[in-house]
């Protein structure tokens, strides 16, 4: 999919940002929805701000909306797992980002790890877990260390790394405070990265390299010290790397814009995490990051997701 070019704002009509809603990461969504609205005003767009879903409801209703830039993130109130994209279709809304079958499919880590598996492309071994089942079992059934987490949540919320049996419990009651199967996964050791998705280009890869040990929370939304090397890579593997993240992405069922986390281990194979279909756009994100190395400064990123929204082209009824 190749999105529309436009130079005058009012082609886009009156923009709802949708943001902040009562998924887990709303106070991430409101940054990336604050960030997002100035610069879509600075580029004279008609936007403003809605929070949550039950407020956009009241809009279109009302007929205040013509087109949603969806920065909600996560699930349960968040914009990312189908619900609001069936919404807006319903009301003939065009909006940002990928389609209900991409949204849903891509929210469960589990069903995208199928679709990935069937077609051949590489994903750590994983053990679905629901809450009556036996933690250790299916640690060891992998073998440690593991990775434990919701299947359904973003922004590492929930999620323990494990390298010892007894640490099983607490991880696994971690992981239950939050709706949905459970996911024990083979831990890749090795280097983390993550590829931002476009329109149909797969931007430069991103090599993410946290002053702690891991890139969890705190590093992602918090910490000032991570670093992000961009490019990744060089040469075929950087190459490699965007080839397999924009397969991953498509396959899924998802357009528009995203984003592809990659581990990459110490022999150079590489293994898709998840896919991210409202990526944050705060001051520690990924994407924008890509976006400037490959000359697309942060209003212009913005102005071009929201163009993918044309090629949805919904009418209201």
């Amino acid at each position: 999919m190749t999105s529309e070019r436009v130079t005058d704002p009012r082609a886009f009509g009156r923009v709802a940002v949708l943001m902040g809603g009562t998924s887990s990461e709303r106070e991430v969504s409101l940054d990336s929805g604050r960030n997002c609205l100035e610069a879509l005003k600075r580029r004279g767009v008609d936007a403003r701000a809605v929070d949550g879903i039950p407020a956009l409801v009241e809009e279109v209703i009302a007929k205040r909306v013509d087109r949603v830039f969806n920065i909600l993130h996560g699930h349960h109130g968040g914009g990312e797992d189908g619900i609001l994209q069936g919404l807006l279709e319903a009301f003939g809304i065009p909006y940002t980002g990928s389609d209900v079958l991409g949204s849903a499919l891509s929210m469960d880590k589990i069903r995208t790890k199928q679709v990935w598996l069937s077609l051949g492309l590489p994903t750590p071994r994983y053990v679905r877990l629901a809450r009556n089942d036996d933690v250790a079992q299916a640690a060891n059934s992998l073998g440690l260390p593991v990775i434990v987490k919701p299947a359904c949540e973003g922004s590492s919320v929930g999620v323990s790394r494990v390298f010892s049996e007894k640490d099983l419990p607490s991880a696994f009651a971690l992981a239950a405070r939050y709706e949905g199967d459970l996911l024990v996964e083979q831990m890749i050791v090795g280097e983390e990265y993550t590829v931002g998705i476009l329109g149909d280009t797969a931007l430069p890869t991103i090599r993410i390299v946290p002053a702690g040990e891991y890139y969890d929370y705190h590093a992602k939304y918090i910490a000032e010290d991570t670093q992000y090397i961009c490019p990744g890579l060089s040469d075929q593997a950087e190459d490699e790397m965007r080839a397999l993240a924009l397969a991953a992405f498509q396959t899924a069922g998802c357009a528009g814009w995203g984003r592809v986390d990659v581990m990459r281990d110490r022999s150079g194979a590489n293994y898709l995490l998840e896919v991210n279909t409202a990526p944050g756009m705060t001051s520690h994100s990924l994407v924008p990051k890509a976006a400037r190395v490959s000359g697309i400064e942060f209003d212009d990123l913005v102005w071009q997701v929201l163009e993918t929204s044309l090629t949805r082209g919904g009418t209201r009824p």
